[in-house]
């Protein structure tokens, strides 16, 4: 496939035949869709030789022992995970980092893809390695890694030392804590989970931490919170204040908290998942307002409209005047945006996406194994076989749609009124 030379968002419909890979290996494994979808790839397996990567049909010179997690990065790099002689690295466009590792796993991308992390394990010990270069220190047991959206900066909850079965002493006493490049924090909790940090450079490090068997609260760069809790929530920084807020347990309810004093002036059945606008103005969470019933709440308001089963990933519009969220109600997912619900449902919807001027929203779904488009509720069911997140023009008067149809990797850019018509 190649790109079209009047540029890449002019309309048109460019085709890759994928029949031939499966004539030429012995298996081809799940499609992978470049960003700009000028490019397709998947694990592919050559025969005696190995595992390797075919991308638009050609695999990576170097064949592997084993290849997983294929994934392309924000820049449009190919990123795999693979081993050769029983050691494990990552593969950027087919050329594997320099360093080794017993196993490597959880890789993540910079905002822009610049930068890729993963967490690796080597002779029992933990650590992360960005670029290649893996921390000096390494931990007993590592989870949650993490990589700064600016990709200046990573992170991890860690074990500080090792802890043997049924001691429970040291366990109460506190072995956890986050280590920001490498290096601990000083203060050590019963338990560590779910960090969240600062976009770019100086943003502070969060995480629920347990101080005592009963006892929950948010750690900021190292030093909890005055406040505790029954239970706390994944934290988030607030991206223009720089304070963290978390959903906290009081007195059978839950709360919206800021830097440890509550936010909000009413509590909720259950908070969760809270979103600030891109401009800092609205503060927007997933809540219960009465048992078994979901819809999302800003600042503090809930709105009228709720689903039965679940409401998940809220969504502010580039500019921030605009929200969405997913809602699953008798069985069936859909959108509900600003309040109102659409009409269209389907067996799952995955994340919303805004155009850059927030005026249109476009959702992929999945209905009896097939998948299609919602464009501002107007269906397109293209009964594909794959299908990836639709992309909006800078403009915002087209769309890039990636989708797997009768053996084709096919890539469309249409305008929006030609939506579900080509």
């Amino acid at each position: 496939m190649t790109r079209s030379t009047d540029g890449p968002w002019d309309p048109a419909i460019v085709d890759l035949p994928l029949s031939p890979w499966r004539d030429r290996f012995l298996w081809v494994e799940e499609i992978q869709a470049s960003p700009a979808g000028d490019a397709a790839a998947a694990v592919v397996r050559l025969g005696e030789e190995g595992f390797s990567v075919c991308v638009n049909g050609e695999p990576w010179p170097e064949p592997f022992e084993k290849i997983w997690h294929l994934r392309y990065a924000p820049d449009g790099r190919l990123v795999a995970l693979a081993s050769r002689e029983g050691e494990w690295t990552v593969v950027v466009d087919g050329v594997p980092w320099e360093n080794r590792f017993s196993f490597v796993w959880s890789p993540l991308f910079s905002r822009d893809g610049s930068r890729i992390a993963v967490a690796f394990q080597q002779d029992m010990a933990y650590g992360m390695a960005v670029d290649d270069v893996p921390w000096e220190e390494t931990f007993p047991n590592l989870t949650c890694p993490l990589l700064r959206a600016d990709g200046a900066a990573t992170a991890a909850v860690v074990q500080t030392e090792p802890l043997s079965e049924g001691d429970i002493v040291k366990y109460r006493e506190g072995i956890y804590t986050a280590a920001v490049d490498g290096r601990p924090w000083e203060r050590r909790f019963m338990n560590v989970w779910g960090l969240a940090c600062g976009a770019d450079g100086g943003g502070r490090l969060a995480a629920e931490v347990r101080l005592s068997p009963t006892e929950y609260t948010i750690a900021v760069d190292g030093t909890p919170w005055g406040e505790t809790f029954a239970c706390v929530w994944t934290p988030l920084v607030h991206p223009v204040r720089g304070t963290v807020l978390a959903p906290v347990r009081r007195e059978g309810s839950w709360w919206l908290a800021e830097d440890g004093r509550i936010l909000w002036d009413r509590p909720f059945v259950q908070l969760w998942q809270p979103q600030v606008s891109p401009d800092g103005r609205q503060i927007a969470a997933v809540v219960a307002p009465a048992f078994g019933r979901w819809t999302v709440a800003v600042d503090g308001r809930p709105w009228k409209a709720t689903a039965g089963e679940m409401a998940s990933d809220p969504c502010f519009s580039p500019a921030g005047g605009r929200l969405a969220v997913r809602f699953k109600d008798r069985g069936r997912w859909t959108i509900a945006v600003d309040g109102r619900v659409w009409r269209q449902a389907r067996q799952m919807v995955f994340s919303p996406v805004f155009s850059p001027d927030g005026g249109r929203l476009c959702v992929r779904f999945k209905e009896q194994g097939r998948f299609g488009y919602l464009l501002d509720d107007r269906p397109w069911e293209l009964a594909a076989e794959a299908a990836w997140d639709p992309v909006f023009s800078p403009a915002g008067d087209r769309l890039l749609l990636r989708t797997v149809e009768g053996g084709l990797f096919r890539r469309r850019v249409l305008p929006l009124e030609d939506f579900g018509k080509v």
